[in-house]
């Protein structure tokens, strides 16, 4: 077999709900990783958000802010930052809202509402510490993602005003702000094109709205068990549930796994 190129999301694929990486899914990346196979993280966090999980799997390559900043075994290959006019004007239009904001370079995680309750329940289910507080942090620095905090019906006005920007729900309260063309499939085009890789040789797993592009664009994309029907429908192959073994099976699946 040729050697293949992996991405893994974590959340929900790499972990499971609680957090935790199963024995069985850490067994299946060393197992990779000895038949000669390259392994990288694609994830909407940020790089400082994944850093023990990365030394754990022992993995240098990674894709995070879902595409926006791109490192090829511990150098950084491509970055991309949202339009800092645009955005600007979209922290003013959401402040008006009272709709708070989650700012997210690659040194920081700050927020102009450290106290709102949505804050605090989205960003604690990802069991992480709450941003700082620095309202202005947007105007001192290039951002290469941010969290919009807002309901299921609010967001069309949002995806109305502001065409500078994609808005990718990942939580109920909660909405990914990327830049027009990012996604974790332009990650993986800019890293694959700097590898040498062959597009035919890349797999993916993911399970949720923001894996949609990835999925669709690698040759192999495989979705976990509970990754919603949208989702599924994206790729090539269908596995189980993340706390079902989900990744040691569909790595066996498409025959990545040796018996």
């Amino acid at each position: 077999m040729e050697k293949a190129m992996i991405f893994f999301d974590i959340d929900g694929t790499l972990l499971d709900e609680q957090k935790q990486l199963p024995q069985s899914t850490k067994d299946a990346i060393f197992q990779l990783q000895k038949q000669g196979h390259e392994v990288a993280i694609a994830t909407g966090r940020a790089p400082y958000f994944f850093k023990e999980l990365r030394e754990e799997l022992q993995i240098d390559s990674y894709i995070c802010f879902n595409g926006q900043f791109v490192v090829y075994k511990g150098e950084v290959i491509y970055k991309h930052t949202l339009n800092a006019t645009s955005f600007t004007q979209l922290e003013r239009f959401a402040s008006s809202l009272e709709h708070p904001l989650v700012f997210m370079s690659a040194e920081a995680f700050t927020t102009n509402h450290s106290e709102h309750p949505d804050v605090i329940e989205s960003i604690g289910s990802l069991k992480i510490d709450l941003p700082d507080y620095n309202p202005n942090y947007h105007e001192q620095t290039n951002l290469h993602q941010a969290l919009l905090f807002c309901k299921e019906g609010e967001l069309e006005q949002y995806q109305n005003r502001f065409q500078d920007f994609r808005f990718v729900r990942w939580h109920p309260y909660s909405v990914d702000v990327l830049p027009k063309d990012g996604s974790k499939a332009m990650g993986i085009s800019k890293f694959i094109a700097h590898a040498g890789i062959d597009l035919k040789n890349v797999y993916a797993f993911g399970d949720q709205l923001n894996d949609l592009e990835m999925l669709s664009y690698v040759e192999h994309g495989v979705a976990m068990g509970n990754a919603p029907i949208a989702v599924q429908n994206q790729a090539r192959y269908i596995t189980k549930h993340v706390n079902e073994d989900g990744i040691k099976h569909g790595l066996a699946l498409v025959g990545l796994l040796n018996n």
